[in-house]
């Protein structure tokens, strides 16, 4: 089961999880993205363009199911104007065991914080505004997959 969204609702993590949970795996892990509040800052805005931005997402979960024995993933990204402590983005993989469950949703996240087609957009209570760049240690962190076998990988040819 995947299921792939980009939404301006908030989403009920209890509810998405308990999703996967009923797939029968031995594993679930899980990432929600919280909007920081910090620097004064009142407004993280997402702009996307629809269909770019589902297809990479769903491509993003075809490379994880390509790579660990998930049996299921979830993905839910906020667009739209969200206030500090709303919960943004959620990643959430099934397996029957957490090493492949752990691993792909951290490469999940990776992916989505340095290739998913988001635009943002920061406004503070001071009235500027600006736009949300990239970070160098998100780029490692995407990079450091490359190449990388994931911990499934490495316990099936050591075995």
């Amino acid at each position: 089961m995947t299921t792939v969204r980009v939404q301006h609702a908030p989403f009920d993590v209890g509810a998405e999880l308990a999703l996967l949970d009923r797939l029968g795996g031995g594993a679930v892990a899980s990432f929600t993205g919280i909007v920081r509040g910090q620097g004064g800052l009142v407004e993280l805005f997402l702009e996307h363009h629809p269909v770019m931005t589902a297809a990479a997402l769903q491509r993003f979960v075809d490379e994880a199911e390509a790579r660990w024995p998930l049996v299921g993933a979830t993905v839910i990204h906020r667009c739209g104007a969200l206030a500090p402590g709303e919960a943004i983005v959620l990643v959430a993989t099934a397996s029957l065991h957490r090493a492949a469950a752990l691993d792909a949703c951290a490469y999940l996240i990776d992916r989505l914080k340095v290739a998913a087609p988001f635009w943002k957009r920061e406004r503070f209570a001071d009235g500027t505004e600006r736009w949300v760049e990239a970070r160098v240690e998100d780029d490692r962190a995407a990079a450091s997959w490359q190449d990388q076998p994931s911990r499934a990988e490495t316990r099936a040819v050591q075995r």
